[in-house]
């Protein structure tokens, strides 16, 4: 393990080391609660709670092996004895986070193994998860991202978790602000990137649509011409733009070299051929998300350049993989129907595409769509909030829609008619309305911007899955639960 003094103070010249002991194994973490023994906790400031104000706890009762702190902040070490700090590594630094990329960037750099990144508005989390799965059908040791750890706090988290032993990196990258995915970038300096779509998501940070493809392109910031990037190719902010490295397409146009050709949506599955360059392959996805199409195509794109047969390839994303909230089938608790769990997050493609997916549903049950605001949508937030009433004209089996949220009551101004409605603020209410409607057999659907904590809905109505471990069925797998850092007081 090179995780020493003068790793430390390469990595981040201008920190000022209080004291040096260093665990054998080094780990790191932002959550005072649970920290292990020997991890280095991060003391991030956040909006509502500074992690500060918990390092003496960590050090004391968790026994974490030491801490990376604000230089002005050192006063929350007072009380702490030098023979109990002399077997601890304390690190002062002027900016948490950025340090924190530093130290991943100088961690990185000592791995010369394929580093994949994957970014885009739509599907990442669900692509990383089928891009791991392809690695382990051929035991490829590999790191992924874990849970939700892909911004300039997370991945950095993610990347220092590799070790000797992974021979490919997974790693997911979200941003929200401009200039973030070049941060990103220069910490992970990926070898191959991968742009899943460009849509409406996080406006209010990122601009327009053509500005989001501008941040989401820097994927490939540090790309020669040794690098390959893949990109979404039915997508003219990703395809029509000139690359000074080589691409791989995918998509429905017969320009990509990886294409979904006679494409059939049911109920309860899609099947399509699967072009890879000129070979062809019958495929049948057990879900009617048409968002999965893509996902698909993108993980042939990539199993195809890493040279992995095209056997597993088809295997690998014909076999279901469930991410807590991204379109998640679970068993109501009275057992008289269904829900989908589709609540981690809205913008308003993914919106349309879930609504869709569920209009298509067959059931004898009722339909119930719960539908929460889609925030940072900037000045744009009203046209398409009313956007998606209108939408909802398009899926004539919902029957009922509850309305949750600030933003999304414009909706009720283009809502079709003969569409029962409610509006009301906040999840609670929307539980309880739901609640109230359920006298039969329903199958409800839930979407919203993680904010409204929607997730109150599904665990008020659904039976809780074990998301935490591989299902063990050979045709799906469950990925690991979502705990997004920013709900939790103690977690930044």
């Amino acid at each position: 393990m090179f995780f020493n003094k003068e790793f430390i103070e390469k990595a981040l010249p201008k920190a000022q080391i209080l004291f040096d002991f260093l665990p054998q194994d080094i780990s790191f973490s932002i959550d005072s609660r649970s920290i292990f023994p020997s991890d280095i906790f991060i003391a991030l400031s956040g909006k509502r709670v500074d992690g500060h104000d918990f390092v003496k706890e960590v050090l004391q009762k968790k026994n974490a092996g030491g801490v990376i702190m604000d230089r002005k902040k050192k006063d929350c070490l007072k009380g702490l004895t030098s023979d109990f700090l002399n077997k601890k590594l304390i690190i002062l630094v002027d900016d948490v986070v950025e340090s924190l990329l530093l130290l991943a960037g100088a961690w990185r750099a000592h791995w010369d193994i394929p580093v994949i990144g994957i970014t885009g508005s739509l599907g990442k989390t669900v692509t990383r998860e089928h891009i791991a799965l392809l690695l382990k059908k051929k035991n490829i040791s590999y790191i992924s991202s874990a849970q939700n750890l892909n911004s300039l706090i997370g991945l950095p988290l993610s990347i220092l978790k590799m070790r000797d032993h992974h021979e490919m990196a997974v790693f997911e990258m979200g941003i929200n602000k401009r200039g973030e995915m070049e941060r990103l970038a220069d910490a992970l300096m990926p070898t191959i990137g991968l742009v899943t779509s460009i849509g409406h998501s996080h406006l209010e940070g990122l601009g327009s649509l053509n500005d989001i493809a501008i941040e989401k392109r820097n994927v490939f910031k540090n790309f020669s011409e040794e690098n390959i990037g893949i990109i979404n190719g039915d997508q003219p902010h990703l395809a029509k733009v000139a690359y000074n490295h080589p691409v791989i397409k995918f998509g429905l146009k017969t320009t990509n070299q990886i294409q979904a050709r006679k494409i059939q949506v049911n109920s309860d599955s899609i099947t399509f051929i699967l072009k890879i360059y000129q070979k062809k392959y019958p495929i049948k996805l057990s879900t009617n998300h048409e968002g999965s199409i893509m996902t698909a195509l993108s993980v042939a794109a990539l199993g195809s350049l890493l040279g992995i047969d095209h056997e597993t390839i088809v295997d690998t994303i014909q076999t279901a993989v469930t991410v807590f909230g991204r379109y998640q089938h679970l068993t109501l608790k009275n057992n008289k129907g269904i829900l989908i769990n589709d609540c981690y997050n809205a913008s308003p493609e993914s919106t349309k595409m879930a609504l869709l997916a569920f209009d298509k549903l067959e059931t004898p049950h009722s339909k119930i769509a719960v539908l929460g605001d889609m925030l940072e949508l900037g000045i744009d937030s009203a046209f398409w909030h009313r956007q998606l009433g209108r939408f909802l004209r398009k899926t004539p089996s919902i029957k009922r829609v509850i309305l949750v949220g600030t933003h999304i009551k414009v909706a009720e101004a283009t809502l079709p008619a003969g569409v029962e409605y409610d509006l009301v603020d906040t999840s609670k209410e929307a539980l309880s309305l739901v609640k109230k409607y359920l006298k039969d057999a329903s199958a409800i659907f839930v979407k919203g911007s993680n904010a409204l904590k929607l997730s109150l809905v599904v665990d008020g109505l659904a039976v809780k899955q074990n998301t935490f471990s591989a299902a063990k069925k050979t045709n799906s797998i469950v990925a690991s639960e979502i705990s997004p850092l920013e709900k939790d007081i103690r977690v930044f």
